[in-house]
């Protein structure tokens, strides 16, 4: 019965705060505005700071919640054990395609920089500082939030392996890492071209529904 973990944390990783959040606190739909992206940046842009922290905290702790909630049925031993741990990388994996495509949502969602975060924290809280620290390293110096989360996701597969050694969730999370890049697609192609806004900037993207750029 193990294996109903997967579809479940594909349910809880569908569930797509900015919406939730800008529904409750009568914010526009993010899809409409900004970037079109569900996520604690965008819904940042309608003015509303504390939406945008619900926002974060809640697509963050449901990944959390999801891995948490399947290590403690499955059992401690969920990273080497050969049945449980592949479970383990399927919640993983699940959750994340949860956020990204959203069965509640018409399978529009974020790009998953909180929800990874959570995932990772989840996993083991050495593993989700480190990931942090490389986020809050890169975004300080480089000042480009997209760029801080591409290399905080490129580095969280090499932390695990460097913590616990050659495991299948270490699959699992180089699956989540090139979801991630793959999801920022349109990042790179801003930071190739010196385009991309820098963390502190003005942005150019409104919250008026009618000057909506979707990425």
């Amino acid at each position: 019965m193990d294996i109903f973990l997967i579809p479940l944390a594909y349910l809880i990783g569908s569930i797509s705060f900015a919406v939730v959040v800008s529904k409750l606190m009568r914010l526009p739909d993010p899809h409409t505005y900004g970037s079109g992206n569900p996520g604690a940046t965008n819904v940042l842009r309608t003015g509303n700071k504390r939406a945008a922290v619900f926002t974060l905290l809640g697509d963050a702790l449901k990944g959390f919640i999801a891995v948490v909630i399947a290590r403690m049925i499955l059992g401690e031993g969920s990273f080497t054990s050969s049945l449980s741990s592949w479970i383990l990388c399927g919640v993983v994996i699940a959750v994340f395609l949860g956020h990204l495509f959203p069965l509640f949502h018409g399978f529009k969602g974020g790009k998953g920089v909180a929800t990874a975060c959570g995932i990772l924290f989840g996993i083991n809280w050495i593993l989700g500082i480190a990931t942090l620290a490389t986020w809050i390293i890169v975004a300080k110096f480089m000042r480009y939030s997209s760029l801080a989360a591409l290399a905080a996701a490129v580095f969280a597969p090499i932390y695990f392996v460097f913590l616990f050694g050659f495991h299948p969730m270490g699959l699992a999370l180089l699956i989540v890492c090139l979801l991630l890049i793959y999801r920022h697609r349109s990042n790179i192609r801003n930071l190739m071209n010196g385009t991309e806004s820098r963390i502190g900037s003005q942005s150019s993207q409104s919250a008026n529904p009618s000057e909506n750029t979707p990425s």
